[in-house]
């Protein structure tokens, strides 16, 4: 990857908050994170809960930023927004940088073709496509001794374990994320809808 060995790459960490039955939108934050903990950028978009937009919402974070020095994209699961299924392929193929998908769980939606049939019955198929060409999660051991499972493109999973220690201090949670997530939480708070983000 272009950029992997540099002493300040740059990575585009996105989390989101929304609380189901009582928000029709999700907060999507966007940070700019340096390796070495510096944040240079930041910037919002929401998304609708239980929607298919999730993917437009992380490109319009992006194009927002108007950056050419961002080396790395970080997602918090590729579903999110009760069932918003980010479609991985389409960010890479649009951005052209790697992208790296963390979640934290042994088990993801083991059954989530029925759930998908269950709730969403006039686009049901269109997630099951989309959530099967994201790929299967492989298991990853950071530096700090924690287990986390990701999906990769653009890189391989040498350097997506890298990229990850350079951006994890403590715990399983890259900072990017972490820092996404307080700031969206922050903002679905100011909007009275911060509980069980």
């Amino acid at each position: 990857m272009r950029g992997l060995y540099k002493r300040g790459i740059r990575a585009l960490g996105i989390a989101e908050c929304f609380v189901k039955g009582r928000s029709r939108y999700s907060i999507l934050a966007g940070v700019v994170m340096r390796s070495d903990g510096v944040i240079d950028g930041c910037a919002m978009s929401r998304i609708t809960v239980g929607g298919l937009d999730a993917t437009e919402g992380i490109l319009q974070i992006y194009r927002s930023l108007r950056r050419s020095d961002i080396n790395i994209l970080m997602v918090s699961g590729c579903i999110i927004a009760w069932y918003n299924v980010i479609d991985l392929q389409r960010l890479y193929e649009e951005l052209r940088i790697p992208i790296i998908s963390v979640t934290y769980e042994e088990s993801e939606f083991e059954n989530f073709e029925d759930l998908f049939r269950k709730y969403f019955p006039q686009d049901w198929e269109k997630r099951v496509e989309i959530y099967r060409r994201n790929g299967e999660r492989v298991p990853v051991v950071l530096k700090t001794g924690h287990k986390v499972f990701v999906r990769f493109l653009g890189i391989d999973k040498w350097e997506c374990i890298q990229i990850l220690n350079k951006f994890t201090k403590a715990g399983a949670v890259p900072e990017p994320l972490r820092v996404a997530r307080l700031i969206a939480r922050a903002a679905a708070r100011d909007l009275g809808a911060d509980r069980g983000c």
